[in-house]
């Protein structure tokens, strides 16, 4: 099938031009000016830009959480994200205890299988570091997977100590793999939790007072350093203070392979979000937890200057009533995780670009040619160019949409964004030049989204 984009704004990484684009299969075949339909169907766009489709390098979908589990799975998760302008993501395979990585990722391709509407992979969280599980680190390249994540945080359920990180981040280093990092000092959270727990405190504005930012600035210069030693480039995620980006700076000022990702939430909230009435606050629970208006400003500002080289959403839904209230009376219960995959593109060009913050061009980088990149899917993923996928967002910049719960296509029963209204938004979505969203109607089918086998990291 040939598609022939007509009149539109052609926007990368370097810049907007008004070009016309052809699609022949699953491949863009031609961008320039007045170029012939030849019997293609032609899609008109004046005053429309043509976007690569987003890429999402960080959600949970799915995902076992004691005994519950993230409200979004791989069928309204994908909805969700193509209605975005999102068509490609990556999630996060996470070790059971006493489980292979073979194990692990087989458990997230059963999830996948047979729900898939847009292209997806997976990063490996590796809980259970075995002599065993290490030597499998190797052979995660052959199956894809070319990302492992630790983290530093949540004691004793997947928090990984430094001679752990250490011996990870080698491994990594010698097999072409990113290694990504969650930087939260969980050893003095956990004190500050189960104190704060005894001492009364169990509102949702505790997990942002148990979880400060100091904590986070700590562990992302220690796995800097970490991974330095170790030979291992690492990407930082979910940054969300200003401390924590000073570190990310001063060590790409040392010439070191770091790079980081913030989320959109970062941008709109605070911790004072957290103090809302009643038990609202919980809606706002996310681990790391909102900071402060000047750490916001930080955040623009680093990704205006290319300290931040990704905005993802760690996306991980819980519903309201009948998941976040089981921290009704325990802080540390309410299961930790927001809303985000749907809004991300709309309300980061609303506040970035429409805002006169970033330009079409660095949103794009943010969104989809920098994760391509660095995630190994680049040039196929993440830019519109001649051979790419023609995974493609018809984007209309005058469109105003009001983020509602009412509205919005996750399985979740509250929007992070509720009543906010936005300028520029998503009206027609193609993924491998198969079009899968058309104004309010979703033309996906189950399935028909791909596994991203990704290259070795190669930045």
């Amino acid at each position: 099938m040939r598609t022939l984009f007509r009149g539109g704004t052609v926007v990368t990484a370097e810049g907007a031009r008004q070009e016309d684009l052809l699609v022949d299969g699953e491949r863009i075949a031609a961008i320039g000016q007045r170029l012939p339909d030849d019997g293609a169907a032609v899609v008109d766009a004046p005053g429309l830009l043509l976007l690569p489709g987003g890429i999402d390098v960080h959600t949970h979908l799915d995902m076992p959480l004691g005994d519950t589990a993230s409200a979004d799975d791989f069928t309204s998760g994908h909805l969700a994200a193509a209605f975005g302008g999102t068509t490609s993501h990556l999630d996060f395979a996470i070790q059971p205890k006493g489980a292979s990585l073979r194990e692990a990722l087989d458990l997230w391709h059963a999830r996948a299988a047979g729900r898939a509407t847009i292209d997806y992979g997976f990063h490996m969280t590796i809980a259970d570091p075995t002599p065993a599980v290490l030597d499998e680190i190797a052979l995660l390249p052959d199956w894809g997977v070319t990302t492992v994540k630790v983290l530093m945080a949540y004691k004793g359920r997947l928090q990984v100590d430094d001679a752990t990180l250490f011996a990870i981040a080698r491994r990594t280093a010698s097999a072409g793999i990113l290694l990504m990092a969650h930087c939260e000092n969980g050893d003095a959270i956990d004190i500050l939790v189960r104190e704060a727990v005894a001492a009364g405190c169990r509102s949702p504005r505790c997990h942002a007072l148990t979880r400060p930012a100091e904590l986070e600035g700590e562990a992302t210069g220690r796995a800097i350093a970490l991974a330095a030693v170790a030979g291992a480039p690492l990407y930082v995620v979910h940054v969300t203070c200003d401390l924590a980006l000073q570190q990310v700076r001063a060590a790409r000022a040392r010439g070191l392979r770091v790079w980081a990702e913030t989320c959109p939430q970062y941008f709109f909230f605070t911790a004072d979000d957290l103090d809302r009435p009643g038990f609202e606050g919980a809606k706002f629970v996310c681990s790391p937890p909102f900071r402060t208006a000047r750490d916001q400003e930080a955040l623009w500002e680093g990704v205006r200057d290319g300290s931040l080289d990704v905005v993802a959403t760690d996306h991980c839904s819980f519903n309201f009533a009948t998941q976040k209230t089981l921290g009704r009376d325990d802080f540390s219960k309410i299961p930790s995780g927001v809303p985000a995959i749907e809004d991300r593109l709309m309300v980061l060009h609303h506040a970035g670009v429409d805002g006169g913050r970033i330009s079409l061009g660095r949103f794009v980088e943010l969104t989809a040619t920098n994760p391509a990149r660095l995630f190994g899917i680049y040039p196929r993923k993440g830019s519109l160019t001649v051979g790419a996928d023609a995974d493609i967002v018809l984007f209309d910049p005058q469109a105003e949409r009001t983020l509602s719960a009412r509205t919005h296509h996750m399985r979740v029963d509250y929007n992070l964004f509720e009543g906010m209204t936005v300028r520029g938004a998503p009206v027609a979505v193609w993924v491998r030049g198969r079009q899968i969203v058309d104004g309010d109607r979703f033309l996906g089918q189950s399935g028909s989204g791909r596994f991203l086998h990704r290259a070795r990291f190669a930045p």
